[in-house]
């Protein structure tokens, strides 16, 4: 097969993982910096131009859209899907995800565990807002956040009111939810590819940090999750839409619930943690799946 990762930079781990797993199983792969991208929007014949040149199909395509490029990297994916070409995740599922406060409502809808979370615009309701989450310590948290950034902890109601008025004075959207105290400052990071969490770790947030990003000094080890913490996984992912994701959870006193449903998971981590091939795992799912005209949107949404 002939495969495009859309990728902004071909020497991170998880491409580079992603590009030998591809080339092992014999698939012509080729990078593509989706912002060096430009798009012929023709409904006769959408193309996509790189370098100067117009591209020639591809069978797949794997994204590997940062946050902070979301609009553009899925309208990328989105011309692709107007071409016919399968996507390992999809212009729509990608935008989905990245919009917390629409991915916790529709995680909510499905009956899926969730922190309890509370989202206003009126300066009028930062008590209320506070009640709604149990009270401090609680967490206010960017809708834009990602990586652990923007993410605040509160541990006093004063300090909640200051923090919210601070990001209200910045006309920053932001989410209050409760802080699962019974966690313990670890979260669990399941990888998930079709129907099947294929690895899992738990990742510890360093001494007085309440993150557990591995990006901020968090660390990884294995872990086994049960059944329900799986099952949870597996909906959360097919609610927003993902073949692959990375389905975070809290071990929370009412069971798993989701903190966030990544659509570019990073493979560095869990890998090492885990030994799987988790990058073999993925190539072997677009084998199975990418068909030409298989996208289920084409573009739509």
């Amino acid at each position: 097969m002939r495969v495009a990762i859309l990728s902004r930079n071909s020497k991170l781990y998880s491409t580079r993982r992603l590009i030998e797993a591809a080339e092992q199983r014999g698939h012509d792969v080729h990078v593509l910096d989706h912002l060096k991208c430009y798009m012929d929007i023709a409904s006769h014949d959408p193309a996509i131009h790189y370098r100067g040149k117009e591209l020639d199909p591809f069978d797949a395509v794997i994204p590997r859209i940062g946050a902070s490029v979301t609009f553009y990297g899925s309208a990328v994916v989105r011309q692709f899907e107007m071409m016919g070409t399968y996507c390992l995740n999809e212009s729509v599922a990608i935008t989905r995800s990245r919009d917390k406060l629409r991915s916790l409502q529709i995680l909510a809808r499905a009956g899926i565990g969730l922190p309890v979370t509370a989202f206003a615009h009126s300066t009028d309701a930062t008590s209320q807002l506070i009640e709604i989450v149990g009270g401090a310590p609680l967490v206010v948290k960017l809708l834009e956040s990602s990586q652990g950034k923007g993410v605040v902890l509160c541990e006093t109601r004063s300090a909640a009111e200051a923090i919210i008025e601070a990001f209200r004075g910045l006309n920053a959207n932001f989410l209050v939810q409760e802080y699962v105290k019974e966690a313990g400052g670890a979260d669990i990071r399941c990888l998930v590819i079709g129907n099947k969490v294929v690895a899992a770790m738990k990742r510890q947030a360093k001494a007085e940090e309440f993150r557990s990003n591995l990006h901020r000094g968090g660390a990884a080890s294995l872990i086994r999750l049960t059944p329900e913490e799986r099952s949870t996984a597996v909906r959360a992912a097919q609610r927003m839409g993902l073949n692959v994701s990375g389905v975070d959870i809290l071990r929370s006193n009412h069971g798993p619930v989701v903190l966030e449903v990544n659509s570019s998971p990073g493979l560095e981590g869990i890998e090492t943690a885990t030994g799987h091939d988790v990058a073999g795992q993925i190539i072997r799912f677009i084998e199975r799946n990418a068909k030409p005209g298989k996208t289920k949107t084409r573009g739509k949404g």
